[in-house]
């Protein structure tokens, strides 16, 4: 094991004289408390650690001693269900609950874990393979895999069905070379080396959230990424809490990178008291959370968005659909500008690393939809919270952000502050999934999605042409055809985009709910272009009580409830059949007049 004197030290960053060779990104363990660190940049007579805990009372001299190992983490049934901090360190487990971080506290407690094999002796194990299943009190049961870096081979040993702790042989393997390795219930792996996969598979299903703004106008697909930039106030935290209840994802791992401290207790107490919508049983079974609040230490601040696509990959490899929360992105960035400036390298935009975009590249990248080494379909989502300064979407962070990401979720302030939610807005948003996930929206029965996703985002792009017009020479003064777009908008804007969080019917919207409520509100399009040519003013459309009903329908029909839609549908045609019939007469009594 290498050694290593402090000859300076700098806030998370020190230097030491090496005695012994220590190798790039090698863990480390510096002083008498064994703090975590992690070798930085190498010379001939010196070392550079970057430290992920407090370094305070730290002093030349200080003793650091190589691992021989990468910065790893822990990875087994104990981490589900739990809130762990940025170095995936318990700072509530399954046992106990922590006040704070211990210095030096290597990884989450062990509990004990039944197992059910299901691999006998003779059979092969092979690397990313199952060899049976453990329950941790929750609904979910988890595989016990064979690490993917350890060579598969025959299986000697299987330790019958019972309780294990994390860290007990349960299985015993020997490679082609003779040589025997043991297995335990989990295994450790290096949190900057993505998890190898069999192949990578086209993202031809999305991930549905239940927000009709995101599904069905600015959709994600499984194993794809998107980004949620917006200023102060805008609802980024709220809009991923509600993802997280009602997305299609098997796990749920939430990242809190930088966030206020109340602000993480808060979300911590109200995830706590979710009900799963799909199991009925508490969302916190089959979510893990890492909260890294701004107060902690910022270098482990770096480290935490690695450790949760690590821990994402985990599950994905176990075949589950996993969903990564990523709030925020832009707090992960000020700790990368931080550690940098005291590494002394030179800054580039707004004082970031030079390598602020590769790293972003190399986070998003690790998102996929991936054919498992054990035969099975897994995927990660990433979707990343973005906090640009004074909601500017030029500065580094964003900008970066959106090269390497396939959706925007681009938050709105004037919309928050008007109570419009989802705060997304609709034209500074994109989605490049359309494509892919077109066929899936027609095997739902959607057979006009792209059109009218289409026919949605022109109506709103020439609404807010035409409002700023409206505001110069007044609504009342401009042409029939232009005051039919923005009554046309106002339905889309209303009816479709806006969801209230509060309301049983509302808040979350299926599939063919959504399609139903897309048709219904093309048609009104339809049938009030057709009834403007022949002479219906659009006053008298938007005065009708279809028109009234169409705004409500998200929050007044049940989920399920098929026949009221299709009533709306027959009111629609009816309504318009009568307004051409009134406009008629009135044209004949004034000729006959």
């Amino acid at each position: 094991m290498s050694e290593a004197r402090a000859s300076w030290i700098n806030g998370p960053v020190l230097r030491a004289r090496p005695d012994g060779t220590f190798v790039l990104r090698e863990a480390v363990r510096v002083g008498e408390r064994g703090l975590l660190g992690e070798v930085m940049r190498l010379a001939r007579d010196e070392i550079v650690v970057q430290v992920y805990e407090d370094t305070s009372g730290l002093r030349p001299g200080a003793l650091v001693r190589g691992t021989g190992y990468p910065l790893s983490v822990h990875l087994g049934p104990g981490i589900l269900g739990g809130i762990f901090d940025g170095l995936l360190r318990p700072i509530r487990g399954r046992q106990q609950v922590h006040a704070y971080i211990e210095p030096g506290l290597a990884d989450a407690e062990s509990g004990r874990f039944e197992f059910q094999p299901s691999v006998r002796p003779g059979d092969q194990g092979k690397p990313g393979g199952s060899l049976g299943t453990v329950g941790n009190g929750g609904a979910l049961l988890q595989k016990v895999l064979v690490p993917p870096g350890m060579p598969g081979g025959e299986v000697l040993e299987v330790a019958a069905p019972a309780a294990y702790r994390d860290d007990e042989v349960i299985c015993k393997l020997r490679d082609e070379a003779g040589k025997e390795h043991e297995l335990t219930l989990g295994h450790r792996w290096p949190v900057r080396l993505p998890r190898p996969a069999a192949a990578r598979l086209a993202v031809d299903e999305p991930m549905l959230t239940g927000q009709r703004i995101l599904d069905g106008l600015f959709p994600v697909g499984r194993g794809g990424t998107a980004s949620i930039p917006g200023g102060f106030g805008t609802g980024k935290t709220v809009l991923l809490e509600t993802v997280a209840k009602w997305c299609n994802a098997d796990i749920i791992v939430y990242v809190g990178c930088g966030e206020r401290g109340n602000e993480m207790a808060g979300l911590l107490g109200e995830f706590s008291g979710l009900e799963d919508p799909r199991t009925g049983r508490k969302l916190l079974e089959r979510t893990v959370m890492i909260a890294n609040t701004s107060n902690m230490p910022v270098s482990a601040r770096e480290a935490s968005i690695y450790t949760g696509i690590t821990v994402a990959e985990f599950y994905r490899d176990q075949g589950l659909h996993v969903a990564l929360m990523a709030d925020s992105t832009s707090r992960w960035a000020e700790a990368l500008r931080e550690v940098s400036g005291r590494l002394g390298e030179l800054p580039s935009e707004s004082g970031y690393p030079a390598y602020l975009s590769s790293r972003l590249a190399d986070f998003y990248e690790r998102a996929a939809k991936v054919k498992t080494l054990g035969g099975e379909v897994g995927s990660v989502t990433v979707m990343g919270a973005v906090s640009p300064p004074s909601g500017d979407f030029s500065e580094p962070v964003t900008n970066h952000t959106r090269r390497y990401v396939g959706c925007l979720w681009a938050l709105d302030v004037q919309r928050a502050h008007a109570r419009f939610y989802p705060a997304i807005h609709p034209l500074q948003s994109y989605s490049v999934a359309v494509q892919d996930l077109a066929p899936w929206w027609h095997s739902q029965g959607c057979t006009r999605w792209e059109e009218l996703r289409r026919r949605f985002l022109t109506l709103l792009e020439e609404a807010a042409r035409l409002e700023r017009m409206a505001r110069i020479i007044g609504k009342d003064a401009m042409p029939k055809g232009q005051r039919l777009v923005l009554l046309c908008a106002e339905l889309v804007n209303e009816a479709y985009l806006r969801q209230s969080a509060y309301s049983p019917n509302d808040r979350y919207a299926p599939p063919g709910r959504q399609a139903v409520m897309m048709r219904l509100i093309g048609t009104f399009i339809d049938r009030a272009q057709d009834a403007l040519d022949a002479g219906v003013p659009p006053e008298r459309m938007a005065s009708a009580e279809v028109f009234r009903s169409l705004l409500r329908m998200g929050e007044e029909i049940p989920d399920g409830d098929w026949d009221a839609f299709a009533k709306l549908d027959l009111e629609i045609a009816a309504v318009f059949r009568d307004l051409r019939e009134q406009v008629a007469a009135e044209k004949e009594e004034v000729a006959g007049g």
